[in-house]
């Protein structure tokens, strides 16, 4: 009989899905037009739930990483493969969505602000990292060296987060001391997408992590009938 591992995935991504369609009312109807962007200003509602995702996605690569490296477990090392794909793509989708935001802000499509320039050598880095995973090495090997890398990738998350801090930075700080600058409607509003949105991200990278759980499953039983 079907277990919730088989449909849990699914349901998360439908639930985040469903509860961000929901965030749509509060991003249009209820969180005010910002008085120099207008509409435009409303793709941060999305950009940053990316980018947050993004950084945890990668977060958890650094975890399963030093998991693997002490316990050498094969589900840690698919879990880094999940976490990092849905990283990269969200990281990737975060870049997107801030240069349609820049362009109307600051007049050019970019500029090598430090959050940009460290948030797009952040996406290199990964990309990279599922480069290496999918080269043709020994599986132990293979684990080995991600590992290893995921751990050492890691060292530029932090550095993404707080350059707009510890550098001059025109990127806006969201959530400053004073405020961030914004409306309560809009903090709210934020917070809510950014709550929706994992609930769509545990879905994502729980289906791909049991996608990889499957592949593995049919390699080992593969490999045993090669031996018959």
């Amino acid at each position: 009989m079907p277990s919730i591992r088989h449909f849990g995935p699914q349901l998360l991504a439908l639930l985040g899905g469903l509860a961000f369609a929901g965030c749509q009312w509060l991003v249009f109807a209820y969180a005010p037009t910002e008085a120099n962007m207008g509409l435009v200003q409303k793709i941060f509602y999305i950009h940053l739930p990316l980018a947050w995702w993004a950084l945890l996605s990668f977060f958890v690569v650094f975890v399963a990483s030093v998991v693997y490296l002490l316990k050498r477990s094969p589900g840690a090392d698919r879990l880094c493969a999940a976490a990092a794909e849905v990283g990269v793509l969200l990281c990737g989708l975060a870049l997107i969505t801030g240069m349609l935001w820049a362009r109307r802000s600051w007049g050019v499509w970019w500029t090598w602000d430090p959050r940009l320039t460290t948030t797009l050598i952040m996406w290199f880095v990964y990309a990279g990292y599922l480069v290496l995973r999918g080269l043709d090495l020994p599986p132990q090997r293979r684990g080995l060296v991600c590992a290893v890398v995921g751990v050492v990738a890691f060292l530029d998350v932090p550095l993404v987060f707080i350059s707009a801090r510890i550098w001059r930075s025109i990127h806006p700080a969201v959530f400053a001391s004073e405020g961030g600058g914004l409306e309560p409607e809009m903090k709210y509003t934020v917070i809510a997408c950014v709550a929706c949105f994992g609930l769509l991200w545990a879905g994502l990278v729980w289906l791909r992590k049991c996608q990889l759980d499957v592949r593995a499953r049919l390699d080992a039983l593969q490999a045993a009938s090669s031996q018959y």
